[in-house]
């Protein structure tokens, strides 16, 4: 199960972005509204087949790179000892997977080292999976796996000779 669902992807980065970079390599970009409806599950029986067919292909293109980002994600929560797929999913961890797959979608993306808001996002991301699995990031309060560093938890045998035990003495 992704990390992150089509509407997500739409809402977004949005449909206009993932049309101009998920469409066919030298052709015409997908309509953005057309992208747009297949993302969210609408109807697209108005639109041309071949269109419908690229735009198609560009989800296609949007899904290995999910797939990719949760495969990257997966590996570092691994490290740390996260069941996976995880469930349910943090806002954090669809953050993540929305950086990662942005930035796999914008490969040919020219723009100056360290300006480049796609990259940093991307670069953040695995900086703060990295954290996770060194365990000096949770995903939160409900984080099954973060044990507080001030923690402390104390086992002990049971009882020989407790209330319960010596109450046959009485």
């Amino acid at each position: 199960m992704p990390y992150i669902t089509h509407a997500e992807l739409a809402e977004n980065p949005g449909a206009l972005e993932l049309s101009e970079v998920a469409s066919d390599e030298h052709a015409q970009p997908v309509a953005a509204g057309l992208l747009d409806a297949l993302l969210r599950g609408q109807d697209v029986g108005a639109w041309p087949a071949d269109d419908v067919a690229a735009a198609q292909r560009a989800v296609a293109r949007i899904d290995a790179a999910v797939a990719d980002a949760d495969a990257v994600i997966d590996g570092y929560l691994a490290k740390r000892g996260y069941a996976l797929p995880l469930q349910p999913v943090h806002r954090l961890v669809t953050a993540w997977c929305r950086a990662i797959a942005r930035y796999h979608l914008h490969k040919n993306r020219l723009a100056p080292d360290g300006k480049d808001p796609i990259e940093r996002a991307w670069r953040d991301a695995l900086r703060l999976l990295q954290q996770v699995a060194d365990g000096k990031f949770a995903l939160g309060a409900g984080d099954p796996v973060a044990v507080h560093k001030l923690d402390a938890r104390f086992d002990s045998a049971p009882l020989v000779f407790g209330r319960k035990q010596l109450r046959a003495w009485r």
